[in-house]
């Protein structure tokens, strides 16, 4: 008893009549303002009988007879001149040496402010969400307009050279445009990395692959999802990486298949791009090293992934692999092994 009259926390004692043995101050402070000797009163009849809460009567019941203890019963309790309150109350039947006194302890949380903070913070965060959603269809349908302009110009354009730069500027927005507006239609900000692959190859096979049977264009793989700041370095190395197959692959109207294949193996992945053409050249001398290579580096380089490019026979295949490997202490050996562990990433799979 003097351990519950002492509590921070409100806390009832109740007998098996469902009177009051004690009560802690805390509870009369929150609940009976200016009543501090609670002993003898019936729980159902404080205040003006909020108290008195047919599911409460049955889950002190419950307890009471030993069936059950009852961990978050919610009520809204509204007091006399005051607002609704939500209340989180947890029972326990104490059991000890006077096993015919029966003794039930009631714990009261008042969760009403933390629920309103708690639905604020929400809201908000929804309308941030709603705000952000807004902003990226804008930027997706600005990214657009400005790839419409490239693609005119690079039309227009007398010049070979200037065509293929302008071209290839067109696809990069438009890599980015199609994450912007994956983006837009996302709750949590992930990218699906199938339909982004896919809405990135359709882009491009649309406006440089002017005889669709004669090269197919595909996505395998990548049933997952990842976060839109890896997101935008993958989708501009598969542009780069594809734009750079149909220029150098298929010399002379020739045909074949690209292919674009992303696999997760937990907190690792690989991106996989790679054709069925004419190959590499064998005198290395010959294999250009333009832009695209190097904004494909670059890209690889902040992802802290490697680049592998072989011969296919036929054709080439470029893969992108990220691994992480960490140094863990077997605890049955004295002996450290090397082991491939699921540290945190960026990819989820």
């Amino acid at each position: 008893m003097a351990v519950v009259a002492a509590s921070p926390a409100p806390l009832l004692l109740l007998d098996g009549n469902r009177e009051i043995v004690a009560a802690s101050r805390s509870f009369c402070d929150a609940f009976t303002p200016g009543q501090r000797d609670l002993t003898g009163r019936q729980l159902y009849a404080l205040g003006t009988g909020e108290w008195d809460d047919r599911d409460l009567r049955s889950l002190i019941d419950v307890t009471a007879s030993g069936a059950a203890e009852v961990d978050a019963y919610e009520l809204d309790l509204k007091p006399a001149g005051q607002a609704m309150r939500r209340l989180i109350i947890q029972t326990r039947r104490l059991t000890y040496l006077d096993l015919d006194q029966v003794r039930i302890l009631v714990a009261v949380s008042d969760v009403t402010d933390a629920r309103a903070d708690r639905k604020l913070t929400d809201d908000r965060l929804r309308r941030m969400g709603i705000l952000l959603q807004e902003v990226r269809h804008r930027v997706a349908n600005s990214l657009q307009i400005i790839a419409s302009v490239l693609l005119q110009n690079a039309r227009k354009s007398e010049s070979e050279e200037t065509r293929g730069h302008l071209t290839s500027a067109h696809h990069r927005v438009m890599s980015v445009a199609g994450l912007e507006r994956l983006l837009s239609s996302s709750d949590d900000g992930d990218v699906q990395v199938h339909a982004y692959f896919t809405s990135l190859c359709d882009s491009i096979r649309s406006s440089m692959i002017g005889e669709p049977d004669r090269i197919v264009l595909r996505v395998d793989g990548g049933e997952g999802v990842i976060e839109a700041r890896v997101s935008v370095s993958l989708g501009l190395i598969v542009t780069e990486l594809v734009i750079n197959a149909l220029k150098y692959a298929f010399p002379d109207g020739g045909s074949g298949t690209i292919a674009v294949d992303y696999n997760f193996h937990g907190p690792n992945w690989v991106l996989c791009v790679r054709d069925d053409g004419v190959g590499m050249p064998t005198d290395r001398s010959l294999v250009r090293t333009g832009l695209g290579t190097t904004i494909v580096q670059a890209l690889a380089g902040q992802l802290h992934a490697t680049i592998n490019v072989v011969s296919a026979y036929p054709g080439t295949k470029v893969v992108i692999e990220h691994t992480q490997i960490a140094i863990v202490a077997d605890e049955t050996a004295s002996e450290v092994q090397v082991a491939v562990v699921a540290v945190p990433s960026a990819i989820n799979g």
